[in-house]
């Protein structure tokens, strides 16, 4: 079956997917994307970034499609500078977020709203050197009490490998299931968003928006966080490095992401689906 370009859709994640592990831009998935949004296709991003970070890579592709951050909290047009879509932690859940980082000395809490990073008291290394990366603005609380309640999107923990794995089966529990979903982004973070909240429920959405097929829809990524994504289409892809449980919902594997995957996965779909 074969489609013209403007009726798909193609998604990707962005770490360790669109950029390499230098997190740099290879240059044949910057011609790839050009290539193919020239011909009509839609092309857009799906992160775990907040919006600041997102709109910084977003604007290098020259692209016009909403894109989704915060593992799916939010949907935002870029074209007409809307949010389209956002799904806090509700305040009992900040509550219970609170009292996890509060009973734990080994764990390091980063508290994302829609346009802010939040650094959980001076101790939050990993929050502070994400931050500097990209040079996000980002807000230091001294106190886990200085918190402004509220447009929590996602928190990431960071901590102990055997500390995040406990705390990812807790979150997993019947008690919090209903409240939570949550994802392993490294060996050492757990990302926690509002329950129905993921980049595959997003992606539906986005669907939805375009009235786009759900032949025509297909999505990369790398990690456990982007798994609904690929689920959630018709065509999923994932870059050579992923985990092989990953690997194994795949249609199809690209290459590794430092040699250009996404263009990879463009090439497959334009070879087997896209006249």
């Amino acid at each position: 079956m074969e489609n013209k370009y403007s009726e798909w859709l193609l998604v990707s994640d962005i770490d360790g997917t669109l950029n390499d592990k230098k997190m740099q831009l290879p240059e044949n998935n910057r011609l790839a994307i050009n290539d193919f949004v020239s011909r009509g296709g839609n092309f857009t991003l799906c992160s775990g970034r907040n919006l600041e970070s997102l709109t910084i890579h977003y604007k290098k592709l020259g692209v016009m499609t909403p894109a989704i951050f915060l593992n799916g909290a939010g949907i935002y047009d870029f074209s007409s500078e809307k949010m389209l879509q956002y799904t806090p932690i509700t305040p009992e859940g900040e509550k219970i977020i609170l009292d996890v980082i509060k009973s734990n000395k080994f764990l390091q809490l980063t508290v994302y709203s829609a346009d802010k990073i939040y650094l959980a008291t001076r101790k939050c290394i990993y929050g502070y050197i994400i931050s500097k990366m990209d040079k996000l603005s980002f807000e230091l609380c001294r106190r886990i009490s200085d918190l402004p309640s509220g447009n929590w999107g996602k928190v990431t923990f960071f901590g102990p490998r055997s500390v995040v794995m406990k705390l990812q089966e807790n979150f997993k529990s019947e008690k919090y299931n209903k409240m939570f979903d949550c994802f392993l982004t490294s060996p050492f973070t757990l990302e926690v968003v509002k329950s129905g909240v993921n980049k595959g429920s997003a992606v539906k959405r986005l669907i939805e928006m375009l009235g786009v097929e759900q032949f025509n829809t297909a999505a990369i990524g790398d990690y456990y966080n982007d798994v609904e994504m690929l689920k959630a289409v018709g065509h999923s892809c994932c870059c050579g490095q992923a985990p092989e449980d990953i690997k194994e919902i795949c249609e199809y594997i690209a290459c590794h992401c430092n040699d250009g995957a996404v263009a990879d996965f463009i090439n497959y779909l334009k070879t087997y689906y896209i006249k």
